[in-house]
This record gives structure tokens, sequence and C-alpha cells, in this order.
């Protein structure tokens, strides 16, 4: 058997760092976060804006690029903004309050950057399919707290989020009906508690939701492992596709359970989420 293809993967764990704190960004680099995303909105404050953005010019590195939170459209940084992220050291560009189409498309006539939109409004999960459909916007986002002060929604302190089940989930079919990658899910504002982020990440991911915000560097390591395919599930996968391929497609037998297209289609994701091909 020869050896498998590695694929390129997106991103499962995206963490923000603070835009007024440059000290911070190599600490974050280091953190082990698939993507590092610099925040020039609600980390910084108003007055700060300015100087925040121009920490991040003078860090930009075109050979380490990252992402950047704009602020909003309408805010009187956004255009600033979007003119600093042309730069090839970014990325791509994370878009908050995200609530049409407009705001994504400017976000890339701009700067010929893919974005992240921020669903984080009743206006925005109402939008969320045409925002989806913008050509540019790789991902959508769940923004859990700010949705949840908009729509006056008070959270059990279990911290499970229930009564955010139906918005997360018009997330997960928005993104499928566009043809994007599995969404983002919010962040979990427990710092130091691993069990309630363990616990958040893995709904997270049964839900369908791809990857997870990260507001601290010890968040990293949790949310790799809990959307990171394990050593099991993978040896799992490439027994079912190999079963298949040696079937000639037909329903066979492995581990003394059947398996036909259906299971191998998961078997082949498991694959792909790994960075392997089948």
């Amino acid at each position: 058997m020869s050896a498998p293809t590695v694929l390129i993967r997106l991103p499962r764990s995206y963490l923000f760092v603070p835009g007024d704190r440059p000290e911070r960004y190599a600490k974050a680099r280091a953190a082990g976060a698939d993507a590092v995303i610099v925040d020039l909105e609600d980390a910084v404050a108003p007055e700060a804006k300015p100087r925040a953005r121009e920490a991040l010019a003078a860090a930009l590195d075109e050979a380490a690029p990252i992402i950047v939170r704009v602020n909003a459209a309408g805010t009187p940084w956004f255009a600033d903004d979007l003119e600093l992220c042309r730069h090839p050291g970014v990325a791509a560009i994370m878009l908050p309050k995200a609530e049409g189409i407009d705001a994504a498309c400017a976000v890339v006539e701009v700067t010929y950057k893919d974005v992240l939109a921020i669903i984080e409004s009743a206006r925005g999960v109402e939008q969320a399919r045409q925002i989806a459909s913008v050509p540019g916007v790789m991902r959508l986002v769940f923004g859990s707290v700010d949705l949840a002060l908009d729509l006056g929604i008070d959270c059990d302190p279990d911290g499970a989020e229930i009564e955010l089940l139906a918005f997360r989930s018009q997330l997960v079919l928005a993104s499928r009906l566009a043809a994007l990658a599995a969404p983002v899910d919010g962040v979990s504002t427990a710092i130091h508690d691993p069990q309630r982020l363990q616990a958040d990440a893995q709904r997270s991911r049964r839900l369908g939701f791809g990857a997870k915000l990260c507001i601290h560097p010890q968040q990293v390591a949790t949310v790799q492992a809990v959307f990171a395919p394990s050593p099991d599930r993978i040896a799992w996968a490439r027994r079912v596709c190999e079963a298949f391929a040696a079937a000639g497609g037909a329903a066979v037998a492995v581990d003394g359970q059947m398996v036909d297209l259906p299971v191998v289609q998961r078997a082949r994701a498991v694959l792909r989420d790994a960075g392997l091909s089948a």
C-alpha cells in the first residue's frame, strides 16, 4: 500500500490576540493554534484603535500571514482597517456583525482576501444564507455572546447554551447549502475550566461545526484534540475505504458492521479531516 497523500486542511482552532498588545503576537503564534486572529474590534478600546492598527502594520509579515478581525462596517475605523488588510501579511479578514452581503462584498473588493463572516445578530442569522453565498466568504462564524445579547437570551449558567441550539444549526445548514466548509463556533468564556471547554467543543463538533474560536492560549490544545480525528477513528476510516475498494464498491462487512456508500463517505470525510486522502 502506498503512503497516503497529505492534504491541506482548514483550521480547527482560531486564537484571538488583542491588536493593541503587539508584545503578545509572538506568544499567540507559538500557542499551537491553526490560525491567529489579531483583533482590532472588541479587544481594543475606541481611543486605542488607531494605535492598534499602527502596531499591527509594523508587525505584519508576508512569511507568516495572520487573520485580522476588522471593525464593523459603518464604524469610523472600517475603511482604514480594510486598507491595512491589503498587506500580503494578512491571510484573511474576519468581518464582525455581518448582517447582509454589502459589507462582505466590500471587504472582498477592497482587500482581495477571503472573509470569515461573524453572524452575531438576529438580522445576521436571517441573512446567513445570503452572506454565505458571497464569493470570497470562506466560512461563517457564530458570535454566540453577542447574538444572545441581541435576542435577549439569558443562557443557563450550566454553560450548555441549549437556548442557542436553533441558531447554531442554522449556520451549519447555511454553510452546507452554500458549499462552504463547516462553520466556526464561538468562544468559551471559561478560560480556566478545561472540562467546560471540552464539553463546549464536543457540542460544536456534534452539531456540525468544524472549528472553534479561542480567547486564551490555554484553550488551544483542548480544542485541537476535540476537532482532530483520533488515531482509532483514522484507522477505522482506512479499513472501511480499503475494504470497500477491495469489494469493488459493493456493501461489505468491516469490524462486524455492514458498510455501504454512506458509511464510506463518512470514512472519507474522516480522512479529509485528518489531512489525508482516502
